[in-house]
């Protein structure tokens, strides 16, 4: 179990979306200090938040984001990216550009964050994965976060020695800048976010945010023909 109150917390994309929810749930909960972390830091508007210039792409600025934060005992990784690619379609340049969002950029931010965390300690790191992690749609996306999963996954089993917990959250579409163009029903981010660090401090490895969610996991289970009807 992770206790929230009074920790001092990092969240990757902070300005928006379920990241801005992040940060204000954090600090419902007594978080003692909230790094918000954007590609613009002006975008952060927790008035309470530290606000920190972030591109989790860029191993430089992932480095000296880590430098501003080194009493950091829980990591959120929340910063992603749709970029809408198909696998015979489309540029394997945003094939690559996908992942490199949304796999690559939290394996270096872990990276980063995990001796801070262990100096710290121990702590506590949870990651935005997502249902398309066990449902493929045809795109880099889904691939990216399944992907992200299986890492989440073997990181638990790597930390765990070290004192950090690992937390993956996984749900369907969420009322988010991301999902605007998309005509489903949606979750809103502050119920997704309070889910989230309820797992948090229950010490979970797994929050699934909806039923959706939950019924594509337990899906798992059977013949693919139940998740893809279209090839029975």
């Amino acid at each position: 179990m992770t206790a929230l109150k009074d920790a001092s917390v990092f969240v990757t994309g902070g300005s928006r979306g379920i990241g801005k929810a992040l940060v204000e749930e954090l600090y419902a909960r007594g978080a003692g200090k909230v790094y918000a972390s954007a590609r613009d830091p002006r975008t952060v508007t927790h008035p309470d938040a530290v606000p920190v210039a972030l591109e989790i792409t860029d191993p430089a600025s992932v480095a000296a984001a880590a430098a501003q934060a080194e009493d950091v005992t829980v990591l959120i990784n929340n910063a992603g990216a749709v970029v809408g690619a198909n696998f015979l379609d489309s540029p394997v340049d945003d094939v690559r550009r996908e992942f490199e969002t949304n796999f690559y950029g939290p394996l270096l931010v872990t990276r980063a964050f995990a001796p801070i965390i262990e100096r710290n300690g121990g702590g506590h790191i949870l990651t935005m994965h997502s249902v398309m992690s066990w449902l493929a749609t045809g795109y880099s996306y889904s691939a990216s976060k399944a992907a992200l999963w299986s890492q989440t996954n073997s990181l638990r089993l790597e930390l765990r020695p070290r004192g950090i917990a690992v937390t993956g959250l996984h749900m369907a579409y969420v009322d988010t800048d991301l999902a605007a163009g998309v005509d489903a029903p949606k979750a809103d981010p502050r119920d997704i976010a309070v889910l989230a660090l309820d797992g948090v401090e229950a010490g979970a490895h797994e929050v699934l945010g909806d039923d959706i969610t939950r019924q594509v996991k337990a899906g798992l289970a059977g013949d693919l023909t139940g998740l893809y009807p279209q090839v029975a």
